[in-house]
């Protein structure tokens, strides 16, 4: 059974535990080009006809030199120049098709890839999301993905191109004058040696780098956001956080010279092979033509396809290699989050949820976010359709625990939590949380309109509908009032509203979406009174017919619950109505008294069949 996801996540995600990580299986990255294999083909066929085209300069460049000019020929030099200019002229076409592909190809993997991350990451549980800094997650799916654009939009192509143009060169070479060729390949190795020590040396490099952007864009996201800038602002930490941006940024500096310092090393060597090797083929060459054995034009023909195709595609090949070396971190640190565990979507055999009518019940439920601490323990009641349960008790007690239990967002330790009879871990995620409606204190708005952001709970909602869904919530009028209406933007996570507003637009969110099931966490704390009783107004209509469970610290606002259940230290020690609790003189009742010595009740209005 899946009956310990909840504790498995937590512990799985949490920040303090490295996560597990495996070497990348070049096969895995292979696959991301697989749909795409009817372009690699052409582009493969054109980087072959392209190197046979490069090869026709060399060849005429040494016919010209030995033949057309010295025998006065004026129509075969005409000839041979039009041959070079034709097949440069061809070559180029060819690159053409061939570039518009590669980026066809490449493009179309780096969409493939950020598409798979976030909608992974979509599917990951709620423990993952507290266990992990939202910069870190920011900085896999921005910055990882475009630090392997390189490799998948060019550097394959490359490395293909490459490794033609050397072998096409080198039978060439062969076939022309073995003796020669043998001394121009005799300083490839020395261009080959290095490239196993400095790729190990910056792989280890590079993984430590993307770690620290991890820091940098985990503060930058805290600290740059409305809440943490207000944060800062308000207790005057602006020379703090300056000076611990500055010592995450010099250790990544520090980290971004070794790798330049390990690359440049490389890439100097690799140059003055480039220029020692065209120095031993004049050298060997004229010595042998000296010696009447070779031609002039050959050994210029030779010094011009070791330099353009030959050793430069081979310096090429040795840059390349670092690069994919120093890439695979990065495709490591994206499999990795690509390989975690997701949300316990759907058991086998797991089906939809009926229409809700909306009994919910706990049957002996035990959970706990970690294995060190028990959060609910053997936890059993049962709320009847249509009614109205609050959830009361001291800070810590498990009530959002319960309320995050009925949408699934964690599997129970122990015990059963159904809907209508149903066990949730048998029935579908879409078809059980599409009956479930949720308003917390902490209202979440896209930078969208207000429009935009109803319409999320019902994409196809008609304007009519939206207006109807605003006037239950009691905020139809205020839009209305705004210069552009249901078409104004809320500002980043709604801040261009109040809070009073932003909360009346989740509750009419909610409305339009139309659940059986409504949960409401604090939705109505944190308020100025005018605010709350038009709020409690817009719940009276959003909780009436729905089964509602309602968590509030202030006791005044669940005074009419048909059924209040008391939560201390995880265990249920009282169930009842209002007047029952406070008759029983137990911890409600000592929570009543505590909240109203000073003043008296101000109850709540709930829909009358239910109080």
């Amino acid at each position: 059974m899946m009956s310990g996801h909840g504790l498995m996540w937590s512990s799985m995600y949490s920040p303090d535990k490295p996560r597990v990580k495996r070497r990348v299986e070049w096969r895995r990255i292979g696959a991301l080009f697989l749909p795409y294999w009817r372009a690699q083909t052409t582009v493969l066929a054109c980087i072959v006809v392209a190197s046979l085209l490069g090869l026709i300069p060399g060849f005429v460049t040494a016919r010209i030199i030995d033949v057309s000019i010295p025998q006065h020929d004026l129509r075969a030099l005409g000839i041979d120049v039009a041959l070079i200019v034709g097949s440069a002229l061809a070559a180029a076409a060819i690159g053409v098709l061939q570039g518009y592909l590669n980026s066809v190809v490449g493009e179309g993997i780096m969409r493939d890839i950020r598409t798979r991350l976030v909608t992974h990451l979509h599917r990951m549980p709620i423990a993952f999301f507290t266990g992990t800094k939202t910069g870190e997650i920011m900085n896999r799916v921005s910055n990882d993905v475009d630090n392997i654009d390189n490799v998948v939009t060019g550097t394959i192509t490359s490395i293909v191109t490459n490794v033609v143009t050397i072998l096409t060169t080198l039978v060439a070479m062969f076939v022309w004058d073995w003796q020669l060729a043998l001394i121009s390949v005799a300083i490839v190795p020395l261009m080959v040696l290095p490239l196993g020590p400095v790729g190990r040396r910056m792989y280890e490099i590079r993984k430590r780098t993307r770690e620290q952007r991890d820091q940098i864009e985990s503060i930058t996201q805290e600290t740059l956001s409305i809440s943490g800038i207000t944060l800062i602002k308000s207790f005057a930490r602006e020379s703090y956080e300056r000076s611990r941006f500055y010592d995450v940024g010099t250790k990544l500096m520090q980290l971004e010279i070794g790798l330049a310092m390990v690359g440049r090393w490389f890439i100097a060597s690799v140059t003055a092979m480039v220029v020692v090797g065209p120095a031993v083929v004049w050298f060997g060459g004229g010595w042998m033509a000296i010696a009447g054995h070779l031609q002039v034009g050959v050994i210029v023909a030779f010094v011009a396809f070791i330099q353009g195709r030959l050793y430069g595609p081979a310096a090429t090949l040795a840059g390349v290699q670092v690069q994919i070396v120093s890439a695979l971190a990065v495709f490591e640190r994206i499999f990795d989050y690509l390989d975690m565990e997701t949300e316990a979507y759907d058991a086998p055999g797991a089906v939809d949820l009926p229409p809700v009518r909306g009994r919910i019940a706990f049957d002996r439920v035990s959970f706990g976010y970690d294995r060190t601490r028990t959060v609910l323990d053997n936890v059993s009641f049962v709320i009847e359709p249509g009614k109205i349960a609050a959830f009361v008790g001291p800070s810590g007690a498990g009530k959002t625990t319960i309320t995050q239990l009925v949408p699934r967002f964690y599997d129970p330790r122990e015990g059963v939590v159904s809907i209508d009879g149903h066990d949730l871990r048998t029935v579908t995620l879409e078809s059980l949380r599409r009956g479930i409606g949720i308003v917390t204190q902490e209202t979440y708005l896209f930078h969208d309109t207000i429009a935009g952001n109803l319409r999320y709970g019902k994409p196809d909602a008609t304007d009519s509908e939206l207006h109807a869904a605003a006037s239950a919530a009691n905020i139809h009028d205020f839009i209305a009032s705004l210069p552009d209406g249901y078409d104004t933007i809320v500002g980043e996570r709604g801040h261009k509203l109040s809070g009073g507003e932003r909360q009346r637009l989740a509750i009419a969110r909610v409305l339009l979406k139309d659940p059986r099931i409504l949960i409401l966490d604090e939705a109505t704390s944190a308020l100025d009174s005018e605010n709350e009783a038009a709020i409690q107004a817009a719940l009276e209509t959003a909780m009436r017919g729905r089964t509602s469970l309602v968590i509030a610290h202030r006791l005044s606002t669940v005074q009419a619950a048909d059924a209040i259940f008391v939560l201390e230290n995880g265990r249920l020690v009282e169930q009842g109505r209002h007047a029952e609790l406070l008759a029983r003189g137990g911890l409600y009742a000592r929570l009543y008294r505590t909240q109203f010595r000073d003043r008296p009740g101000d109850a709540l209005t709930l829909p009358r069949e239910s109080a």
